[in-house]
């Protein structure tokens, strides 16, 4: 992995350790360094911590089952995107996803999910945890990736008849994926 993807794993991971520690310690009742009990909540069980282990890693280790087609991304697109994002996804009002290709390095450069990002299985962790803005992680993983596969495509990275999964994606080489510089201190890897 590069710097970015490290940087990226190691704190999320890191904030889902200091979490469960958190809760773990919290439901315990363990004392306080001043003594007294907090004696709130409860030990967080195991199906409530693999819910929030839903990181994807640039290789795709995280990704679930499931799968979506290009036609798929469209129709979720358009009902759950669209508002947001233009009915092509270069319109917003929010951020642009589409366009941008070839940008970086101009007086305006347009940071898209073509012209951008280094990595497609970071767009499965973004949308999936965090999309749509007004219902997160309301997306199955199917809807997931018919998104994914249709802004790929609209973004001229993969062909219509591609379908997007835990295999295919990990696969899919962005046009940015050589564009960053990895970060070579210690503290980030």
């Amino acid at each position: 992995m590069d710097g970015y993807a490290t940087f990226t794993r190691k704190y999320v991971m890191a904030g889902v350790a200091a979490i469960v520690c958190a809760l773990s310690a919290v439901s315990s009742g363990r004392s306080s360094e001043n003594g007294t009990e907090y004696g709130l909540g409860r030990a967080a069980t195991e199906q409530e911590i693999r819910a929030w282990n839903m990181d994807v890693s640039p290789t795709g280790e995280g990704l679930p089952p499931g799968q979506g087609t290009v036609k798929q991304g469209a129709q979720v697109y358009a009902v759950k995107c669209a508002a947001c994002h233009g009915p092509t996804g270069i319109e917003g009002p929010k951020d642009k996803l589409v366009g941008g290709r070839d940008t970086l390095t101009s007086p305006k450069p347009v940071r898209t999910i073509g012209s951008y990002w280094p990595y497609a299985t970071t767009l499965y962790d973004y949308i999936h945890r965090a999309m749509p803005f007004n219902a997160p992680q309301s997306l199955t993983s199917d809807e997931t990736y018919s998104v994914i596969a249709w802004l790929l495509f609209q973004s001229q990275v993969i062909a219509e008849d591609a379908v997007m999964d835990a295999q295919t994606l990990p696969k899919v080489e962005m046009p940015n994926r050589n564009g960053f510089i990895p970060d070579p201190r210690p503290d980030v890897r």
